[in-house]
């Protein structure tokens, strides 16, 4: 695959380009009609959720500094901000069964410890197995749900840089070449 086209911005920076002046403008003004020149806005959804929230506020920080901070990506922003939070309370009811878990065994052991009938331990025991069985049962269908959502996520961040990418090749690389007149008047077209 063929290395994007640098950006004008790039192109001016770094002063060394073999574009001329005609080029230059025709690939800033494309540039520029593929701006909204509006900054993203944070929906309802994601303000009130506060993980969303500083997921948001981190993204745009980061855009404004590349300067892509524009209306155009404010869906799949917003709805990545919320799948990230999505996934973190994922993450944190997993961690929340894993911990019950342990408390499960060891509170299991004390009680058969203190257990002298044989069938009340084996009654016990047959318990604490359901119980476990549920725990990690809960446990596996949130890291089902959260590697469902990591890969949501995964899927957005490169459609999101492929757009941008993509964007920036739709640029043409050459400005059109206007045609001689002496050319025109000596062929009779004048």
């Amino acid at each position: 695959m063929p290395t994007p086209t640098k950006p004008f911005k790039v192109l001016t920076a770094e002063k060394k380009s073999h574009r001329t002046k005609a080029e230059l403008k025709i690939r800033e003004e494309a540039e520029k009609s593929l701006s909204t020149e509006k900054k993203i806005k944070e929906r309802k959804e994601v303000k009130e959720n506060k993980i969303a929230h500083k997921e948001f506020k981190r993204i745009e920080k980061l855009l404004e500094n590349i300067d892509k901070n524009d209306a155009i990506y404010e869906a799949v922003i917003n709805r990545y901000c919320l799948l990230q939070a999505e996934c973190f309370d994922l993450e944190e009811r997993r961690e929340e069964f894993y911990n019950l878990i342990i408390e499960l065994k060891i509170e299991c052991k004390n009680i058969t410890d203190n257990l002298e009938e044989i069938e009340e331990i084996a009654r016990y025991k047959l318990e604490y197995a359901k119980s476990l069985a549920n725990m990690t049962a809960s446990m596996l269908a949130c890291d089902k749900q959260v590697q469902s959502k990591r890969k949501m996520l995964l899927d957005i961040e490169k459609e999101n840089i492929m757009t941008i990418a993509s964007a920036l090749r739709s640029i043409p690389k050459k400005a059109e070449e206007k045609e001689n007149p002496l050319l025109k008047v000596l062929r009779g077209e004048a």
